[in-house]
């Protein structure tokens, strides 16, 4: 399939070709619509003070269980540029401009290390802390962000379309009757993967409105909560998305899932009525016991930090980092997103540390697929296959996991993979979250050493 297969997409059932600005402006309206507005519309949103107070609904939703943190890299990590191979000459001659110096790769063997920019990450892979699942994909790799993102959000085969999300089925399986924020998405749009067939979960739209700056000179627990008047998703937000700054991918809704343009409107109104005002009473109830960059993703992981602090009953959280669709010029755009992402997962992990609260607290990250081994003649990568994957945490198996895929073997420019993303999903399903992954993925998985 062609790198550039978003350009020209045909949309289901019909023959309507669009090009891809179109499609995305198209697709994020259609997605954000789509799976929660029976939980906005029919169910009361929680009151922190009343779920504080009523230890026995903490209890029987999953308070004291193991917590999932899904984290994506929307539009395509460079896992080259990430994980790097650096005692492989061929990565080299692939990239004679954009590959990471020898020099100033963060070792972790003899033949790979991480980039200069994931100094923090190392340090909690030393204390055990951290996995690198090397060489992960699926089988007849897709290049295009949307069909490829559905099928990490539905944990689908290559040639199928499901209408559900793997954690939509995971709360359709094994959350029946649990608090509406067993599920928490933080951003502009709901991801597929939360799609089920009882549509609960709850999302927080435009988390880069809100910001929080400590307001003691102490350094004590007053922090000071603004709320950024920005524009909401306006053309040139919207053409921001095209290109290197590719956004949170939802994947592409399924019809079944649609809701008519006055449900959203009315959920989106009482989403955001609601949610600055709970926002604001867990921000001032539960400061972040550390500092967070200041970067999207850091405010993210700020919030989702205080929602574990403030005791809710959420089993997984959902944030995303976008811009990895590096087509151009892409050492510095990846360079600071690495800095980016190195610097909010090592506060998140110093957060959970301080609550006391990591060793039942999991991140995981993916992305919608790798890059091409060589660059292109723009000095970027165009769209991939396989990449690495980081797994943390304070009460797993840390380490080196899989098998560097081969840079002088590969499969139409791309590198093989080597371990299914599934088998990833399993293990966190049955080993973390307890739940049966065979039920939730419609088959066994081989288990990997992660828990």
């Amino acid at each position: 399939m062609s790198d550039n297969d978003d350009d020209h997409i045909v949309e289901p059932h019909t023959s309507t070709l669009h090009t891809r600005r179109e499609f995305l402006r198209t697709s994020m309206l259609g997605a954000a619509v789509s799976f929660t507005v029976p939980v906005f519309l029919q169910k009361t949103f929680f009151t922190l003070d009343a779920m504080a107070a009523d230890s026995a609904i903490q209890t029987a939703t999953g308070k004291d269980n193991s917590i999932l943190v899904v984290l994506q890299l929307a539009g395509g990590n460079d896992g080259m540029n990430t994980v790097i191979p650096y005692a492989d000459d061929a990565y080299y001659q692939a990239r004679p401009v954009i590959g990471i110096a020898k020099n100033t790769v963060i070792k972790l063997n003899d033949y790979v290390g991480l980039n200069p920019k994931l100094a923090g990450l190392k340090g909690l892979y030393d204390q055990g802390q951290l996995s690198i699942l090397q060489g992960v994909g699926y089988p007849n790799p897709n290049r295009s962000h949307f069909r490829s993102t559905e099928i990490w959000q539905t944990a689908s085969d290559a040639n199928v379309s499901d209408p559900y999300g793997w954690l939509g089925r995971y709360f359709d399986s094994c959350c029946k009757g649990a608090d509406p924020t067993v599920g928490v998405a933080i951003g502009n749009q709901v991801p597929q993967s939360f799609a089920s067939a009882n549509p609960t979960g709850v999302s927080f739209s435009n988390p880069q409105q809100y910001r929080w700056v400590n307001g003691d000179p102490g350094g004590g627990s007053a922090d000071v909560y603004r709320e950024m008047n920005e524009p909401e998703m306006d053309p040139a937000m919207l053409d921001a998305n095209d290109g290197g700054s590719v956004d949170s991918l939802p994947g592409t809704p399924h019809e079944s899932r649609r809701e008519s343009t006055l449900e959203f409107l009315q959920r989106t109104a009482l989403d955001a009525q609601m949610s600055s005002d709970k926002i604001l009473s867990i921000a001032k109830k539960f400061p972040a016991s550390v500092s967070y960059p200041r970067s999207a993703l850091g405010d993210s992981l700020s919030l989702v930090g205080r929602m574990i602090a403030g005791g809710l009953a959420t089993r997984v959280y959902y944030v995303s980092q976008g811009g990895y669709d590096t087509h151009q010029n892409e050492l510095p755009t990846h360079t600071r997103l690495m800095g980016e992402l190195n610097d909010a997962l090592v506060a998140f992990a110093q957060d959970m540390q301080a609550q006391g609260n990591f060793g039942r607290v999991m991140v995981m990250t993916f992305s919608e697929f790798g890059r091409r081994v060589q660059q292109n003649a723009s000095n970027g990568t165009d769209h991939g296959a396989a990449a690495p994957m980081f797994v943390m945490g304070g009460n797993m198996k840390a380490g080196l996991l899989g098998q560097y895929p081969s840079l002088s073997t590969l499969n139409q420019g791309d590198l093989a993979y080597n371990v299914d993303f599934r088998s990833v999903y399993a293990t966190i399903l049955d080993k973390w979250l307890r739940a049966p992954s065979k039920d939730v993925l419609g088959r066994q998985f081989p288990l990997m050493n992660l828990v």
